[in-house]
Formats: C-alpha cells, structure tokens, sequence
C-alpha cells in the first residue's frame, strides 16, 4: 500500500520554483522511521519527512518538496528501526524521479 506525503515547507521562493515529487521505496529489511531530505550541502538537516509515522520494509511512499526553489540537487539522511542510518549526498532527485533504499 503506497502512503501519500506531502512537504510544504515556507521560504521565500522564485517564479520559476516548481515542485520536486519523487518515490521512496523501502527495499530493506527495516522499516524507515525518520528521512530528512535537505539542499546539497547546507550541513544541516531539514524536519522529518515522516515523523509520527514510518514506512515498512517492502512499501513506498510519494513524497513532494515544495520548497519554492528551482534546485534538483539534495542530500539525504535516512534513519532505520533497527538504529541504522544511511546518509547519501548530491543527489539529482529530478533526474532519479526515485530513491530506492536496499
């Protein structure tokens, strides 16, 4: 069952700024508890994308930054049940359209 998410986040944005949508899909064996997706390099962490929440090994979940900037290029931090975290940077959401976690 796919779970629909959606992240508004208020900053001063361009005309041009579209919205970023992408799929996460949970190809581990352990549930996603915290993912936090921020701007490549800012060295800081933006909210949990599914706090309140987590996302099962095997599901997928729709996520949209709505940001109001024009950029494709984030770092990612994911965070496991089983206290693993994986951290990747630099990476081109627009041109990926999906994160795939193994």
């Amino acid at each position: 069952m796919a779970l629909a998410l959606a992240l508004a986040v208020s900053t001063v944005g361009t005309a041009f700024a579209e919205d970023l949508d992408f799929t996460l899909i949970n190809g581990s064996n352990s549930d996603v508890v915290a993912f936090h997706v921020s701007h490549a390099g800012t060295g800081s962490w933006e909210e949990n994308l599914i706090a309140g929440g987590f996302l099962p090994s095997g599901n997928e979940l729709g996520i949209q930054i709505a940001d109001g900037r024009s950029t494709c290029v984030y770092d990612i931090l994911t965070e496991f049940a089983d206290g693993q975290k994986l951290e990747d940077y630099g990476l081109d959401l627009c041109e990926l359209g999906s994160y795939t976690l193994q």
